[in-house]
């Protein structure tokens, strides 16, 4: 490297936006993702060990993915070379490559190739990966925000480790922060910069786990705002708001606006009312509230609110959990927009949640209650012998499939639990439940 190129990275490093500046250095640095590094976990042993094989970095924009790489680029002893799927080309694989070839059979040294946005590479070019990383030419890290078990080569799978990072916590966010307006090497400390705890809390909760967007927001604060009386830079609410283009509202995600704007929604959809659902939907999506969160209220609901009166109101609610977490935001909302409002439009019925509510208190009252002989298994070891399963009617011998015997404890005889409603399908349960009996007793 000459003086020129010395002095351009340089300069690189001192411009770079305040997030890459205060990307971690040591392992211990990094903030969140304990799940996968801390200091008990298996990755956080191997990148201490120096013992690393080829692995996926799987998460969100701004969780850290490059980070982690980056810690790893200076741990090792190996040869790190990063490529960017977006831009790089054959070219530049064959290069890496190469030196790699080189690298290990001159000096026995290995070469761990981390590879942003992996997903971005063709099915050729993710092929042409494998053989290097087969034989050990190569360590592959790569970062991708896409599910790698659709969007990766199969065979590069069967030869890594996933490690999926979870977007970070408010918490977390909030550390980083403070951080990047404290250090005077890295961050912004020479401004003399405070940060209000209101104006703390908003970015933390609006970043929605991406660390980016919330340190980018904080030094756009800084760089823009005015000196103060005090000679300092005050990031206030306000100056939260103009940075991130966002309004704060009343919702605090521990506090009462949490509990009272979740229960408003699900009374909502109980209600039958499509426009106040969505509308407290967007209220809880703009204010940065957990998708996972929603949608998990929603699958209840679709069961105990709507229930058999329309089962594909569950499936609807389970599906949309499912396609939150593979999009995320924005699309994330049409998807529980459209699953809201299928739940809100469904007839309503609450019958398998007082069945199974009537059900438990039975088995809690009658704890000798037990089950009819002839419905016991006679399997196993000397159970027939017992008289177990003498007596057993098997109900596809009989029309409808249906047959009258004893289901129920004989304690128990006469009990109903499930009683369905009249409204959508469970009026269909209904009377189809009524035709197979009566036309049982009519034989």
């Amino acid at each position: 490297m000459d003086l020129f190129e010395y002095l351009r990275e340089n300069n690189m490093e001192k411009e770079a936006p305040l997030a890459a500046r205060l990307r971690p250095g040591t392992l211990d640095e990094v903030v969140g993702q304990e799940h996968i590094i801390g200091k008990d976990k298996l990755l956080y042993r191997a990148i201490k060990a120096d013992k690393l094989s080829s692995i996926i970095l799987y998460g969100p924009a701004g969780t850290g993915k490059t980070t982690i790489a980056r810690v790893i680029a200076n741990t090792t002893k190996a040869e790190f070379v990063q490529l960017n799927a977006t831009v790089a080309g054959k070219k530049d694989m064959e290069e890496v490559v190469s030196k790699a070839k080189d690298m290990r059979g001159m000096y026995g040294k290995k070469t761990i190739l981390f590879i942003d946005e992996i997903h971005r590479f063709n099915k050729g070019q993710q092929d042409y990966l494998l053989p290097f990383v087969e034989d050990g030419t190569l360590i592959l890290i790569g970062a991708t925000t896409e599910n790698p078990y659709f969007e990766v080569n199969q065979a590069l799978i069967s030869r890594s480790v996933i490690y999926e990072l979870k977007p970070l916590s408010g918490e977390d966010i909030q550390k980083l922060l403070i951080r990047a307006i404290e250090d005077d090497e890295k961050g912004m400390g020479s401004f003399d910069g405070v940060i209000d705890e209101e104006a703390l809390c908003f970015l933390s909760d609006m970043a929605n786990g991406d660390a980016r967007a919330a340190l980018n927001a904080l030094e756009l604060g800084i760089l823009t705002t005015e000196r103060s009386e005090d000679k300092k830079i005050h990031i206030t609410l306000e100056v939260a708001e103009e940075c991130i283009q966002k309004k704060a509202i009343g919702y605090d995600k521990e506090g009462d606006n949490h509990y009272d704007t979740i229960s408003a929604f699900i009374k909502s959809m109980r209600g039958s009312d499509p426009d106040a659902a969505v509308f407290y939907l967007a209220k809880m999506l703009y204010a940065g509230e957990s998708l996972t969160f929603i949608a998990r209220r929603m699958m209840i609901c679709a069961s105990e609110d709507v229930g058999n009166a329309d089962p594909n109101a569950l499936s609807v609610a389970v599906s949309a959990s499912l396609a939150v977490e593979r999009v995320g935001m924005p699309e994330a909302m049409i998807i529980l927009s459209q699953a809201a409002i299928y739940i809100a439009t469904a007839p309503k019925s609450n019958a398998c949640m007082s069945a199974i509510a009537e059900a438990m208190e039975a088995v809690k009252e009658g704890k000798d209650i037990s089950v009819p002989g002839h419905l016991r298994d006679a399997h196993y070891k000397g159970a027939a012998k017992l008289g177990h399963g003498k007596g057993y009617k098997y109900a596809h011998d009989y029309p409808n499939n249906y047959v009258n015997q004893q289901y129920l404890p004989y304690e128990l005889t006469g009990r109903e639990f499930y009683k369905p409603s009249g409204n959508g399908f469970e009026k269909k349960i209904h009377e189809h439940m009524v035709r197979i009996k009566k036309e049982a007793k009519d034989t």
